[in-house]
């Protein structure tokens, strides 16, 4: 067994940083049924902004007199001056997917990792989409390295057979005596080599191969390496642009708000107050929104703040978090549960256990809150609709403005841009609908940016979610059965609903009974929506993040009950050899688990030790929390040790990246983490009480990952889902509070 580890403190940590994009070529590859099998395992994210009518004549010409490039399939294109672009296929929001992609078609094409660049891909499902995401064109799911891990090695080998295959011709010699290198075919018996530039014109006439032989793992030059990533300049020096980065001639500000309580509509407003302030030029207006139209920002944020807006709150305004609680569990005891797993009698071992164990969690509604609020720049005209954003979901953005604007399809042009944070919030297209709908009446581009407080009032929220769980054990406290229902929001029934087959949603019960060889085990499912306007979405993960928390902790309070050790316990439930177990056993021993935590230094402080396991995203991953209680309650994570197996790996420093990212994340939604409803509205605005997890109090992250042969797992969200549960385990060690809701509070001492 080989493992790579690395250590974050939390001092020393640099923010992910993004690319700039080239330009996407106007020439567009022929679709083959090979291309389109090739392309099913990848994603697309936009096109390039467009050139002014003058500037396309020329750049037209120009294209009808230079030589035409080689384009062997519709990820690569390569010049006759050796230029490599590669049709990136997935967005970039921090997670270092535009470097990994990169070094799978580096590997194969063999050419050096610095000549790629990248184009946008155009809103494509056809050639783009992404089979393990029901066809659609979204970045999500912790699948990119997943989904294009074949097709882009594909791709790049298929490229270079083809330009061996014309030098061979060329030379007249057999293509099994050349061999491609460093951009190059070379023939060794006679010396003789040529750049691929100069084979691009007869390798684009031959035919493409129907099968090409990909490289084996021992000739790796770049996948397994740890490549710093490529986007770390246009960071630093400012030149990666965002959504929010938009500048256009001419170009508009707008503030808007829209109605705080959901499902509430537009009244009145009263514009005249907005209008007296200096730059605002408009005030409009659709049935939920308001927005005020300005030169600058100031202008347009002084002008909103000035408007006298009535709302019709409507059916939701007496809506409270406590009262969906009590609704959610109330559901716990439907007889129409969809079942998700059924194995082995559960209500004979129930009825012959020695004893019994039941409890009911609860998880909250939470925000996204990335660095990047939503914002979408229009310039809408009677002819055609351009839109700047950043956005996980390229088809789904111009199916919003579509419908926004009445215009067809192909008069809408998404210029998808580098996000500033993700996490699910950019697959939602409804900020793009808005500032379409809102756009309708204004002349030229204006650039619509929501607040910190609207970003957050407004969010597309993940779920809350009641969970009941039940065991039977034996007279040595282990389980003989379980059962697990989860009563929460069906975010597929409102993006996906052919993904909803007779009533459940595997999302929301995905790793519902964890990873354990449970001897017999139920897991079913209930839906109920919270409440009319308000639409859940996925937050770096959605069912793991809460079955995770639940399933890790109530197993915790088995091992509890049973007075075993809570790894010992774990481990006697994981089967023999498994990759779990692997984790497991690694990251006890790296964080040494059997050794005592050093005492507290503070007075009245107490410490503990969580431990949390997870299968989920293709990847298998442990983690055990070491946290700090001081007398007042206040919990401090002092350092988390995590041990993964996520497949083959491309890229270490990626993953080990990711996964410090992924904890951060989690941390602050296991000690913070909270949206509460107060009549029909949410009540948190901003950081000062949305709070998020300081420099000062990361912990330090140590990262083990386990060399694997395997084919590649997810890797952007386990993290997140399984250090929840073992920051709630940590804090039960160092003071008995067993925490059913989140976030945790265990109270003074």
């Amino acid at each position: 067994m080989s493992i790579t580890k690395t250590t974050q403190p939390a001092a020393s940590r640099s923010s992910p940083c993004e690319l700039p994009l080239q330009p996407e070529s106007a020439a567009t590859p022929t679709l083959t049924r090979r291309l389109l099998l090739m392309a099913g395992g990848s994603l697309a994210l936009g096109v390039a902004l467009p050139a002014r009518s003058a500037d396309r004549h020329s750049e037209a010409l120009a294209a009808m007199k230079a030589p035409a490039p080689f384009e062997p399939n519709a990820f690569i294109r390569i010049g006759t001056d050796d230029s490599v672009t590669l049709t990136m296929a997935r967005v970039e929001m921090g997670q270092g997917i535009y470097t990994a992609l990169s070094m799978l078609i580096a590997e194969e094409l063999e050419v050096p990792l610095s000549r790629v660049t990248l184009a946008h891909a155009p809103p494509d499902a056809a050639r783009y989409g992404n089979p393990r995401a029901g066809g659609g064109q979204i970045t999500g799911g912790s699948n990119s390295i997943m989904g294009a891990w074949e097709p882009m090695r594909v791709a790049g080998a298929t490229a270079r057979a083809m330009l061996v295959s014309a030098a061979a011709q060329e030379w007249g010699v057999p293509a099994a005596e050349c061999q491609a290198r460093e951009g190059r075919v070379s023939h060794p018996p006679s010396g003789r080599q040529l750049r691929y530039g100069q084979l691009t014109r007869s390798a684009a006439r031959l035919p493409m191969p129907q099968q090409v032989a990909l490289k084996p793992q021992h000739l790796f030059r770049l996948i397994g390496k740890p490549i710093p990533r490529l986007d770390v300049a246009g960071k630093v020096n400012g030149s990666a642009t965002y959504g929010i980065d938009v500048r256009l001639p001419g170009m508009l500000y707008a503030a808007v708000a829209a109605c705080p309580v959901f499902g509430g509509t537009l009244a009145s407003v009263d514009e005249a107050p907005a209008l007296a302030v200096s730059g605002v030029r408009q005030v409009v207006r659709i049935s939920n929104a308001v927005a005020v139209i300005a030169v600058h920002s100031w202008a347009a944020k002084q002008g909103l703040a000035a408007l006298k807006i009535e709302w019709n709150n409507g059916a939701g305004a007496g809506v409270s978090t406590a009262q969906l609680r009590q609704d959610l569990e109330q559901q716990l005891d439907r007889q129409d549960a969809a079942s998700a797993l059924s194995k082995g009698d559960v209500q004979a071992a129930l009825a012959v256990a020695a004893s019994r164990h039941s409890a009911v969690y609860h998880s909250p509604f939470l925000a996204h809150a990335a660095m990047e609020p939503v914002n979408c720049t229009v310039h809408l005209k009677p002819d055609g609709c351009d839109v700047w954003v950043g956005t996980q979901a390229p088809i789904r953005a111009r199916d919003a403005a579509v419908k926004a604007s009445a215009l067809p399809a192909d008069k809408i042009r998404i210029h998808n841009h580098l996000l500033g944070g993700g996490f699910g919030r950019r697959l939602e297209a409804d900020y793009v609908e808005q500032s379409v709908a809102l756009a309708r009446t204004v002349q030229g581009p204006v650039q619509f940016i929501w607040s910190r407080e609207e970003d957050i009032q407004h969010d597309i929220l993940r779920p809350m979610y009641a969970d009941r769980l039940s065991a039977a054990l034996d007279a040595q406290g282990r389980p003989t059965a379980i059962t697990h229902r989860v009563v929460g929001s069906s975010i597929l029934a409102r993006v996906a609903p052919g993904a909803v087959r007779n009533g459940l949603d595997g999302d929301a019960v995905e790793a519902g009974l964890g990873p354990y060889a449970w001897p017999a085990a139920q897991l079913d499912y209930v839906r109920h929506e919270p409440m009319p306007g308000l639409a859940t979405g996925w937050w770096r993960g959605v069912g793991p993040t809460h079955n995770c928390f639940v399933i890790e902790s109530f197993v915790d309070e088995l091992a509890t009950l049973s007075r075993q050790d809570p790894v010992a316990y774990r481990l006697a439930l994981l089967p023999a050899g498994s990759r779990t177990r692997a984790v497991l056993e690694l990251v006890a021993l790296k964080s040494g688990w059997d050794t005592p935590l050093p005492a507290a230094k503070t007075k009245g402080s107490r410490r503990g030790r969580g431990v949390a396991v997870l299968s989920a995203f293709g990847s298998f991953m442990a983690q055990v929390a070491e946290v700090t209680v001081d007398a007042a309650g206040e919990i401090r994570v002092d350092r988390v040790v995590c041990a993964v197996d996520c497949g083959m790996v491309v890229n270490p420093d990626t993953v080990h990246a990711q996964v410090d990212g992924s904890i951060q994340f989690g941390v602050t939604a296991a000690l913070w983490g909270e949206i509460t409803l107060q009549g029909g509205r949410v009540e948190q605005s901003n950081f000062h009480d949305y709070r998020v997890l300081r420099l000062s109090e990361a912990p330090q992250v140590d990262v083990y990952v386990l060399r694997s042969d395997e084919a590649p797992g997810g890797i952007g969200e386990p993290g997140t889902s399984a250090v929840i549960a073992a920051v709630a385990n940590a804090v039960h060690a160092a003071t008995g509070y067993r925490a059913r809701s989140l976030p945790v509070r265990p109270g003074s001492a």
